[in-house]
């Protein structure tokens, strides 16, 4: 059976902890391979290799850092089929929404590619008499980054893109149900230039997490996961003195205004609830209709377009979306679709005894429709990260902006209207990070930058854009005077802080 390796030091490296886990494939629920757990001698040897290429690679000029991200780019871009088959093997996600992570992941090192202009400090002339002040980017040393099983491409990209760009070496624990892609990405980091420990990859689970966020040589951790480890993550790394962001869970919301255009909500909404069988942290799994008139049109249209969606295998490029991550996740989500029913709302679409044929042991699970959620329920408090898509209904324009508002979550949010003014207060008043007008999945450009609020992010710088930069930077400020010694008299002690003379 194969055996995923570490990457340290720019080299496959084998574990010595012993420990191993399965790696299977979504659709047909057969192992496919096993990945190597590290120990605490693991993260040692990935902080010594990343520790030993940092200076060297902090002295490499910015516009040849950023040669190195140019060629990356082209390499990851000329091998898009092989990462995108190798992802969707793994994690069960259709090709074309494979090709969609990597995607939006390369769109972060396009921007990295510009990392000369954005490392430019501030300068004032003429501070005090003779006297200078400017200020420079450094980057932070040994960094690291904890991603997902969802974004198996674009998390690390947003990560690691930014973090080597500026001139920090990386090292990267990605989810060991998905670890083959990050692998290769940094297999392609090297081919494209970088030097042997700037990026590498080492697999492992809470032991590797723990020793990552504890061990002092490594200075800033970003995170992205469910909120629970998230605040975990975040207080741990800061209680051991690192700079930390860490990205939680997301309950996002669409609310629709009696206005809006109904045959691009249902359109929109069937793709940003069920696409990637909803696992993902923007999906939209709440529909807020206004008005019952709006609801009662909502759901009759969107039972018809569930009925045309197409639940297939990876490889099916007819297929809007294939399996679940794993069997645990499948029940996991079956468990919801459950404690809805009991909470007492209705389920109007149930997915859960879908099967396709020849591939009965794969994770799949059809998509499903619940009706008449209420607030209180456990189902729409706590995110469910399966496609699952729930309908609650508000009276008012006011009660509707109050749901996402008053959530535990604060990800992404979305309002469909044709009014200009009743979008522009809701994006104005709403209590969350990101916001879509007539967008379902309002994750932002790579120049800008992504983040939720409340439980969906803790700490207080973004991802990615010029708050990545900040995060992965820190700042030196430099005072500065050339006197003239043939001039200047030094007889007198001076007082007063230069620049007040």
């Amino acid at each position: 059976m194969r055996e995923i390796n570490h990457f340290i030091g720019g080299a496959s490296v084998a574990g010595h902890s012993g420990r191993f886990g399965d790696v299977f494939n979504p659709n047909t629920g057969e192992v496919q391979a096993r990945v190597q757990l590290a120990g605490l001698r693991g993260v040692e040897m990935a902080v010594e290799a990343a520790a030993k290429a940092q200076p060297e690679w902090a002295a490499t000029n910015p516009q040849r850092r950023a040669r190195v991200m140019f060629e990356f780019k082209r390499l990851v871009e000329a091998n898009m089929s092989e990462l995108a088959e190798l992802l969707s093997s793994e994690h069960g996600k259709v090709i074309a929404d494979s090709k969609g992570d990597i995607q939006r992941g390369l769109e972060v090192i396009e921007f990295s590619c510009g990392i000369p202009h954005a490392l430019k400090g501030e300068y004032t002339e003429g501070a005090g008499p003779g006297i200078d002040v400017y200020s420079m980017r450094q980057p932070l040393g040994v960094v690291a980054g904890i991603t997902p099983f969802n974004f198996p491409a674009m998390i690390p990209m947003w990560m690691f893109g930014v973090a080597i760009a500026v001139g920090n070496t990386f090292i990267l624990k990605p989810s060991e149900r998905d670890p083959s892609v990050p692998v290769r990405l940094a297999e392609l980091m090297m081919e494209a230039g970088a030097p042997a420990g700037v990026l590498n990859v080492l697999h492992g689970d809470k032991v590797v997490v723990d020793a990552i966020l504890e061990h002092p040589d490594i200075k800033a951790v970003s995170f992205v996961g469910s909120s629970d480890i998230a605040h975990y993550v975040y207080v741990k790394g800061a209680e051991a003195g690192k700079r930390v962001q860490a990205m939680g869970g997301a309950k996002n919301h669409g609310i629709i205004l009696p206005d809006a255009d109904m045959d691009q909500v249902v359109k929109d909404l069937s793709g940003a609830a069920f696409g990637s069988a909803g696992e993902r942290c923007m999906a939209l799994p709440v529909a807020v209709a206004v008005g019952k008139k709006t609801a009662d049109d909502l759901r009759e249209r969107m039972v018809a377009e569930i009925e045309t969606l197409k639940v297939g295998v990876s490889t099916d490029t007819s297929a809007q979306y294939g399996p679940v991550v794993s069997a645990a996740h499948r029940q996991r989500i079956s468990d919801y679709i459950e404690m809805g029913k009991a909470e007492g709302a209705e389920l109007v679409v149930d997915g859960r005894g879908f099967a396709l044929q020849g591939f009965e042991k794969g994770f799949f699970i059809g998509p499903s429709l619940f009706d008449h959620v209420k607030p209180e329920m456990k189902t729409y408090q706590e995110e469910i990260f399966g496609p699952v898509l729930q309908l609650v209904r508000a009276d008012s324009f006011e009660e509707a902006l109050a749901l996402p508002s008053k959530h535990q979550y604060g990800n992404g949010v979305a309002i469909y209207t044709q009014n200009g003014r009743a979008a522009r207060d809701f994006a104005a008043r709403v209590n969350v990070g990101m916001v879509g007008i007539n967008v379902p999945i309002p994750v932002p450009v790579a120049y800008h930058t992504f983040g939720g609020w409340k439980r969906s992010a803790f700490g207080d710088t973004n991802q990615h854009g010029m708050e990545g930069v900040k995060f992965w930077t820190k700042v030196k400020t430099v005072t500065a005077r050339w006197p003239d010694s043939s001039l200047e008299s030094h007889s007198d002690s001076s007082f007063v802080i230069p620049t007040m003379q």
